[in-house]
């Protein structure tokens, strides 16, 4: 494993700026971040933090995509937080057997808060600005999210809508139509959930890494990869020798911030190897969770807030020294014993 040694100049994740607060908490309150898989699989999203104009061209086997960027560049890692929450959405609101379609209604502040995002003045114009590269950079391929095999071309979006704004003049209301593509992963339940996390992570490799590991590690024991294939699955356009620097800089900080959910990775003999994080015996400390932990401990707790729940879950094995063999399996337990919220009834 290859370390290399820096000094960390600011924290290597994004600041959590509603602390205590569900995600998605405008139309559903219990929604979980979802992505589709084929933008998890294959680097649809570019990894700059600078307008990125140019063209790209992905093959891997029978598989293929173009990429191209429009005048406002092309659509980038953290541009995809806005169909991760359009996707959360549709479907929790399935899972609750409601009816979803391509064109959705959303509060802009619920929206950029769920999403870990600035709310002010600067992050209603960088919503813009991601809507526009969202609407605007096109895909042809012939990967499709319901299993046939017909090529494609599409924006990401379809299109957005400004509905309303506040009196300072930011966004309030808006629609998003989400093109076929994105809303036949929904409508095949071609998605995977993501760790809450997610929208903490600073460096757009960071999230492309994490994406490539729950698509493919899972829940595996182990998952590698070559660097070469590796560097053309983000997206990467540096040369190999930065590509590699990058990623020891990643393994670097995680090691030192453990601030990647789910996974740690490390390289071995021109590898990247990811592993997931298990859940070990311990007596009074307690792992991360991971990501299917919180949406499967909704079931059983519907109504309460899951990070409350947590909180008392890791204050009571704290507390009492429980020595927990699985974290995961122990803390779906809790939630079943406290069972649905039921308000008090005022007689």
């Amino acid at each position: 494993m290859l370390v290399c040694e820096m000094t960390a100049k600011r924290n290597a994740m994004l600041p959590e700026r509603y602390p205590g607060a569900d995600l998605f908490v405008c139309d559903i309150l219990d929604a979980v971040p979802k992505g589709d898989m084929g933008s998890m699989e294959h680097p649809l999203f570019s990894l700059s933090t600078k307008p990125d104009m140019k063209a790209r061209e992905y093959r891997n086997g029978n598989t293929w995509l173009t990429i191209q960027p429009s005048s406002h560049g092309m659509a980038t890692v953290h541009d995809r937080d806005v169909l991760i929450y359009c996707i959360s959405q549709c479907m929790a609101a399935l899972n609750s057997r409601k009816k979803v379609s391509r064109k959705l209604s959303l509060n802009a502040y619920d929206l950029l808060r769920a999403t870990n995002r600035q709310s002010s003045g600067a992050g209603n114009d960088l919503l813009l600005d991601a809507l526009r590269r969202l609407a605007g950079t096109r895909v042809e391929t012939n990967i499709q999210q319901g299993g046939d095999t017909n090529t494609s071309n599409f924006g990401l979006i379809d299109g957005f809508d400004v509905v309303s704004k506040t009196d300072n003049g930011r966004i309030q209301q808006l629609q998003i139509t989400l093109s076929d593509w994105v809303f036949d992963a929904i409508d095949n339940n071609n998605v995977l959930t993501l760790s809450p996390t997610y929208f903490q992570l600073r460096k757009p490799i960071e999230r492309r890494l994490y994406e490539l590991a729950r698509k493919h590690c899972g829940k595996q024991s182990k998952w590698e990869i070559g660097l070469t294939k590796l560097k053309d699955k983000t997206g990467s356009l540096s040369t190999d020798k930065e590509f590699k620097r990058m990623l020891v800089r990643v393994i670097n900080d995680t090691l030192i911030h453990k601030h990647m959910p789910d996974y740690t990775f490390e390289l071995s003999d021109h590898k990247l190897v990811v592993r997931p994080i298990r859940s070990t015996p311990t007596q009074g400390y307690l792992p991360l969770l991971n990501s299917d932990t919180y949406e499967e401990a909704r079931k059983f707790a519907a109504g309460w807030d899951i990070r409350v729940l947590e909180n008392e879950w890791r204050d009571w094995v704290s507390t009492k020294q429980i020595k927990v063999r699985n974290a995961d399996t122990n803390f779906i337990s809790f939630c079943k014993k406290r069972g649905p919220y039921q308000q008090e009834q005022l007689f």
